[in-house]
């Protein structure tokens, strides 16, 4: 599901908002999260899951093309953990 299917189908399920509302509040939830994951805050939607953010250390890595030692710099990536009733949907235990 991409973007404007979510917001197409919160505005399907819920008539008396407009579209146009829909998507500003869609919007502005992921921005939220962005800025909270950007700002090295932890983000955790009860039921769904959690963004973080964990650093990676520099290191040596290799250039698979050449077989070149190449040095990668540290770098922080965002990262996501599946939380306990999506994951068990995801393994059909329903509750």
């Amino acid at each position: 599901m991409i973007r404007s299917e979510l917001i197409q189908k919160i505005a399907d399920e819920n008539p008396h908002l407009y579209q146009r509302d829909v998507e500003r509040i869609v919007n502005t939830i992921f921005e939220e999260i962005v800025d909270a994951v950007a700002s090295g805050n932890r983000v955790e939607l009860r039921g769904f899951g959690a963004f973080s953010v964990k650093k990676r250390d520099a290191r040596t890595g290799r250039n698979p093309r050449t077989g070149e030692s190449v040095h990668v710099e540290e770098k922080h990536v965002p990262f996501f953990k599946t939380g306990k009733l999506l994951r068990d949907r995801l393994n059909g235990n329903e509750s």
